[in-house]
């Protein structure tokens, strides 16, 4: 099922899909370019669109910290210029996008949602910036997160909670929960964000949208306020397949100033996008639809499954048993890179400073008013697991079991292109539904294993609930195998009218 083609009306500027007068916020990166290129419309315009968009609703979602309107503005202009001179655009060129604000950008307050770096200006930009920059992006602002992307719900972050767009009564999921309620609200076009253990593509899930955690090494870090160096990655959260591989195109690539950079001959992804999964061997882990997966989740990734059965592909149930291990080992490797990487916020050098009568006040009082309780659990967790006595008894063990991990799926992809599983256990809970860090930590736990594995996955908005929420359905491959994942996505995508739902479509979102 694709959509039907778009058509612009010379005299109004009102753009028209068959009958339906709609507004540019709600196209996708591959549209908004053929537009641009017609001059059907122009940068400006669409930035001043989102702009205003952003005044009339983000009011309420709450998902930007910072917007850069005269820089929007003025990067919207330069794109403009340079199609009244006939040159050539990039396809993200005048597009406007959304940053995570753990993505440092020079002179743009870069904050991670945390009171210990309000105020802070990098001197630099990341290295996804400054690619999107040579690609002239147009950038809305930064959104709101999980301070240090420590969190599910983006209830973490110390300046306020962002809201789902489907429901405000729920939330969008962490830990890059602003770059996505941005997508799904048509605040953005599409949105940068970070995954430790499954901040894209559970907030992607959340909110409907397409997620894509890379392959670990994929895409450069540097720039990317860390929060656990092994685990962390960049990516992309958009309307469409399409889309996800039009961004991947750009952001993927080496990176002399990364050390876990990959030196690998990055594909152009949207090859990939063929429509045909004939042939292909898909597994579907028994271990992600067990004990703890909401029933309305499982019958969506089942009928995903039989979908792709029904256009030729072959997939059979699967085992992957260390995944029930995952999870505790997870929260001992990230908590314990953490300690180590928010070590650096004393005090002395940059962000808040809370002045005492001796320096180790300093360190103790700024400390403990700069980061929120989630940090502060997660710093002491960390800092217990490396502690004399207890490195071999926990962190040790842990790195164990994450070999075991990777080992599973070495096993299953030795036999399968990919696998398919629910995103999420739940669709978007509810604010302030889960109190206890526990019972939140479990919601991870069909996205940390692949952050243990260094493995590629995405998420896929696939129907909704009983209760009219989203639900993600998720694919993952061996590493660098996010072709395999972009084809098999946009099959699903072409073929069923499941993954382009919106929220209160015809409502004025």
């Amino acid at each position: 099922m694709r959509r039907s083609s778009l058509k612009a009306c010379s005299k109004c500027r009102k753009l028209f899909r068959g009958e339906l007068i709609v507004t540019a916020s709600r196209l996708t990166i591959h549209e908004l370019h053929d537009l641009l290129i017609k001059k059907e419309i122009s940068a400006t315009e669409l930035a001043k669109e989102h702009l205003e968009r952003i005044q009339a609703l983000d009011g309420e979602i709450k998902s930007y910290i910072t917007v850069t309107d005269d820089l929007a503005l003025q990067q919207a202009k330069s794109v403009d210029e340079k199609l009244a001179a006939g040159e050539n655009i990039g396809l993200l060129a005048g597009i406007p996008m959304a940053l995570k604000d753990n993505l440092c950008t020079e002179g743009i307050e870069t904050t991670c949602a945390s009171n210990m770096l309000r105020g802070f200006k990098p001197q630099y930009s990341a290295t996804v910036v400054n690619k999107l920059q040579a690609e002239d992006f147009v950038m809305l602002g930064k959104v709101n997160m999980d301070e240090f992307a420590m969190g599910s719900t983006t209830e973490n972050s110390a300046f306020f909670a962002t809201k789902n767009p489907w429901n405000a009564d729920c939330v969008p999921g962490g830990s890059s929960g602003g770059s996505a309620a941005s997508v799904a609200a048509d605040l953005a076009v599409y949105a940068l964000g970070s995954d430790t253990g499954g901040s894209i593509r559970q907030p992607a899930s959340f909110c409907g949208i397409v997620g894509m955690k890379p392959t670990y090494g994929a895409v450069s870090r540097f720039g990317l306020i860390a929060f656990a160096s092994s685990l962390d990655q960049i990516g992309p959260l958009a309307k469409d397949v399409t889309d996800a591989a039009l961004i991947m195109n750009v952001i993927t690539g080496y990176d002399k100033k990364d050390s876990t950079s990959a030196d690998y001959v990055y594909p152009d992804y949207t090859t990939a996008l063929t429509g045909d999964v004939k042939g292909l061997r898909i597994g579907l882990p028994k271990e992600y639809l067990g004990e703890g997966i909401d029933p309305d989740v499982e019958a969506q990734v089942r009928a995903a499954a039989a979908k792709l059965e029904e256009l030729g592909a072959h997939v059979e149930e699967c085992s992957l048993p260390y995944t029930r291990h995952a999870m505790p080992a997870y929260y001992l490797i990230a908590p314990a890179e953490a300690s180590s990487n928010l070590g650096r916020y004393d005090g002395v050098r940059y962000g808040l400073r809370v002045q005492s009568k001796d320096v180790v006040g300093m360190f103790c009082q700024t400390r403990k008013q700069g980061f929120g309780p989630e940090v502060k659990r997660r710093i002491m967790l960390g800092t217990y697991a490396l502690s004399s006595g207890y490195y071999d008894a926990y962190y040790l063990k842990a790195l164990k079991v994450r070999n075991l991990i990777k080992q599973d799926y070495d096993r299953a992809f030795a036999q399968y292109d990919c696998l398919i599983a629910p995103t999420a256990p739940t669709t978007a809970l509810h604010k302030g539904q889960n109190q206890d860090p526990l019972a939140l930590y479990k919601g991870d736990i069909c996205t940390i294993p692949s952050n243990l594995a260094g493995i590629p996955a995405m998420s896929l908005p696939y129907g909704l609930d009983r209760n009219g929420m989203p639900v993600g359905v998720q694919l993952l491959g061996k590493a660098f195998a996010e072709p395999t994942l972009l084809q098999v996505a946009y099959a699903l995508e072409q073929n069923t009218s499941l993954t382009r739902l919106k929220p209160n479509q015809g409502k004025g979102l």
